[in-house]
């Protein structure tokens, strides 16, 4: 009706998506699942709103999720987000392509120590990792794709026990593993965190409870916000977007798609998957997600019971 201004209708729910794992192989460090880039772009169209919720760089996302994303064609209605770096780096994804990128310099590992830790890993590691050189605030290595899991894993251990005291020689209270190394005034601000192919040096204010909450204020920006979430991950640390947004008051559901780190006891629900892992148990989920909207199932529960054992 003439001088009547409709208000757009909350999504039924929201996507806050980790990368490695959920979207991207672990392995080849590549989004190769089948359909999963199918699925993500129906449910953009449909009016889902997605947000990548990454300690990886922007440079990975652009070059490995956005650019084939964008090449199979994004919606013109999407509502498509990237955090990066655990919160510290955002921007946002339209069909026209990547938007200006934001970074929280407040939050940067100091220049010294990024040259020390980079260093440390290039002159003694090289073997095994290589250095992330697209971080803005993060000092990241990751282990190169040809070297087994098993060998990678053990020089992690001595990178990560040298990284905590090249931090504490320059002054930097930091911590890893539950093991504190505090500053001279008795303050820990820096955090060494493996993950299964990485190690991340970082402020402890990062996180994916940081991202998630990062992820709240580019959508509410946008359009209005969803009636409930759905997060992805495929380690323990993934679960503080769902504890985050359930601790706002908001209804969330969390996807565990490595669920042999443990599922903890949490007071949202959480869907495991128990006979895949990682992007095929990605794809799985988003093309269970993609049917719910269709109309053809209820809910997304038990979404790779189809897939052989």
């Amino acid at each position: 009706m003439p001088g009547v201004t409709r208000t757009p209708e909350a999504p039924p729910f929201g996507l806050l998506l980790d990368v490695d794992g959920p979207i991207a192989s672990p392995v080849t460090r590549t989004v190769s699942a089948p359909g999963l880039l199918d699925s993500l772009r129906e449910l953009l169209a449909a009016g889902v709103p997605v947000v990548f919720n990454t300690g990886r760089s922007d440079h990975f996302l652009r070059e490995n999720v956005v650019a084939p994303l964008l090449a199979g064609g994004l919606p013109e209605r999407a509502r498509l987000h990237a955090v990066c770096e655990k919160g510290a780096v955002h921007f946002s994804i339209t069909a026209g392509g990547a938007g200006p990128l934001h970074v929280d310099t407040d939050v940067a590992v100091p220049p010294a120590a990024v040259e020390a830790l980079e260093g440390l890993a290039r002159r003694d590691f090289a073997d095994t990792m290589f250095v992330d050189a697209g971080k803005h605030a993060m000092v990241s290595v990751e282990q190169r794709v040809e070297v087994p899991s098993a060998l990678y894993l053990e020089a992690q251990e001595r990178y990560d026990a040298a990284a905590l005291d090249v931090l504490a020689g320059l002054g930097l209270g930091a911590e890893r593993r539950g093991v504190r190394r505090p500053d001279a005034a008795g303050r820990v601000r820096w955090r060494v965190d493996p993950t299964i192919i990485s190690t991340d040096v970082e402020s402890v204010l990062l996180g994916k409870d940081r991202g998630a909450a990062t992820a709240l204020r580019l959508l509410a920006a946008d359009g209005p916000l969803p009636r409930a979430w759905r997060t992805a991950g495929d380690s323990r640390t993934d679960y503080a977007m769902a504890d985050w947004l359930h601790a706002q008051g908001h209804e969330v559901v969390h996807v565990d798609v490595r669920p042999a780190d443990g599922v903890p006891a949490t007071p949202y629900p959480v869907l495991a998957s128990w006979r895949s892992v990682h992007d095929v148990a990605g794809a799985a989920w988003l093309a269970r997600l993609a049917a719910v909207v269709r109309g053809e199932v209820d809910d997304d529960a038990g979404f790779d019971e189809h897939l052989p054992g």
